[in-house]
């Protein structure tokens, strides 16, 4: 028997050793009493540029989805559009190609020789039909002499007006509704007149033109689109209009707020002459025929106008935050600072020798918890901790093992909402 002694005993020393014991959720947390500048500011949070996914990182910008849905325009006679099977297939079609394109994003050929990276595009979109009525697929049709057609020039020019939306909108507040328009009967038989594709961006919808004429080559078989070589592709139209709803303006004319998209001849490609030969863009935000590359500054400017929350944009996305996924958990094992807000759908988990800096509004799901492990580090300079769903969070957990603790920092006045374990802030006496 005594034999097993001393392998019971390295057996014991060994768990002993390997045990962390957690000293669970804190109550309180002392703020310190130092100056804006000491570790950051909340400014950052107004700064479209903290918003840029860092790439080192690139689960700490989890993906935004847009809803959407889609009103094919037609005259009261019928016809001019995409009648209801064409349309349902090549929809589809078009916000699969959309999100293809979105999730391959492209260097930027302007300026000539740049190295700035090709950043994941954290946003998609998805079809979005009311899912209170049986058999609504997200795609209308409606018939309409005044409203079908969009016209951009001219003394009736219409492309400006909201009758369209304020009439067959659906769902308005909560989904991005897109109106394919039809061309207007008299400018098809006018032997002169040349469409070209355009549209329109208003605010949380927009109208998009001519689809339907560029895609009458367009091959439907088994389900699927296949756009002979040479057209004119839908996606990249929807990605340009969207880009304007997400805060995007056109680079080409210069003072679009972003310095990584220079000003430029708005060349269609290298084949339309003089300098174009050399310089081109592919920028998403210009007139060209490789749309495919956004920005640092770009993305940022879009993820700041997603993360505000008054802003009407933010109701049209998926709350996906909403709902508690562990496998969407964010680990910090090395210094990392947010500058930006950000709705996350899993808990936070610094482990040992990471250090997480908070500056703006994280939104945590029901049930998520920051855990601070024995050897980690959560700075909460001026942070705002919430669930942004009308839920609770379950807090701030610390971990222990021996003489080590997870240290919580707070200061520039942090505020702490919606956690399950209520945590107090008590202020540090100034000697």
């Amino acid at each position: 028997m005594n034999r097993f002694l001393p392998l019971l005993f390295l057996l014991l020393l060994v768990i002993s050793c390997g045990q962390r014991s957690s000293q669970g959720f804190i109550s309180s947390l002392t703020l310190e009493t130092q100056p804006k500048t000491v570790m950051g500011s909340t400014n950052s949070c107004n700064d479209k540029l903290s918003y840029i996914p860092d790439e080192r990182y690139p689960d700490h910008t989890p993906m935004k989805w847009i809803k959407v849905n889609f009103h094919i325009m037609h005259p009261e006679a019928g016809g001019n559009n995409f009648d209801k099977r064409s349309a349902k297939v090549f929809m589809n079609e078009v916000l699969h190609c959309a999100n293809e394109k979105l999730s391959r994003n492209k260097q930027m050929n302007l300026p000539v020789g740049n190295t700035n990276p090709a950043l994941p595009i954290q946003y998609r979109y998805k079809i979005w039909p009311r899912k209170y009525i049986a058999g609504d697929d997200g795609i209308y049709h409606h018939y309409d002499d005044e409203l079908y057609y969009i016209l951009s020039k001219g003394k009736v020019r219409n492309n400006y007006s909201r009758k369209v939306f304020e009439k067959y909108g659906i769902q308005k507040d909560t989904v991005m509704n897109i109106f394919v328009m039809g061309i207007h009967v008299d400018s098809l038989k006018s032997k002169t007149y040349k469409p070209s594709s355009n549209g329109i961006a208003l605010g949380t919808w927009l109208k998009v033109a001519k689809w339907h004429y560029n895609a009458q080559d367009t091959i439907i078989k088994d389900g699927k689109i296949k756009v002979p070589k040479g057209r004119w592709y839908a996606q990249a139209l929807l990605n340009h209009e969207v880009g304007h709803n997400v805060g995007l303006r056109h680079t080409w004319r210069g003072n679009d707020g972003c310095d990584d998209t220079p000003n430029n001849a708005n060349c269609w490609n290298e084949k339309s002459g003089g300098k174009c030969r050399e310089e081109w863009s592919n920028n998403i935000m210009d007139y060209n025929s490789r749309a495919g590359a956004w920005s640092p500054c770009q993305i940022g400017t879009a993820h700041y106008k997603m993360s505000k929350k008054k802003d009407k944009l933010r109701g049209l996305l998926i709350k996906t935050w909403c709902r508690y996924d562990k496998e969407k958990s964010i680990h910090i094992y090395d210094d990392v600072v947010w500058p930006g807000a950000k709705d996350l759908e899993g808990d936070i988990i610094i482990e040992n020798g990471g250090s997480l800096t908070i500056q703006c509004r994280v939104s945590l799901p029901k049930g998520a918890r920051i855990a601070v492990a024995e050897k980690g580090r959560l700075i909460l300079d001026g942070a705002h901790l919430e669930n942004d769903c009308g839920q609770k969070w379950k807090g701030i957990e610390t971990w222990s093992k021996g003489a080590n603790k997870g240290l919580v920092i707070a200061q520039n006045d942090p505020v702490i909402e919606h956690a399950e374990n209520s945590i107090q802030m008590v202020n540090k006496a100034i000697p």
